[in-house]
């Protein structure tokens, strides 16, 4: 499981989420869906990796992430 909450600082509990940037979280999802990986679309669900995942979803997925940062 994970999530992406964006945020100046570590986030420990659900009060501390919901003061995460949701305007930060749509532009990751956006540039995300651009790199062709679909993400849950709220900061507040969880993605899931399984064992059907190869290394090479999980290396584009990763190249992804780092073009979406790369444009925000």
């Amino acid at each position: 499981m994970d999530s992406f909450l964006p945020s100046q600082s570590r986030v420990d509990n659900f009060a501390q989420a919901t003061a995460c940037n949701p305007d930060a979280f749509r532009r990751f999802f956006g540039a995300m869906i651009d790199h062709g990986v679909y993400l849950a679309p709220s900061a507040y669900e969880a993605g899931f990796m399984s064992s059907a995942h190869t290394p090479e979803d999980i290396q584009f997925t990763l190249d992804a992430a780092e073009k979406a940062f790369a444009v925000m």
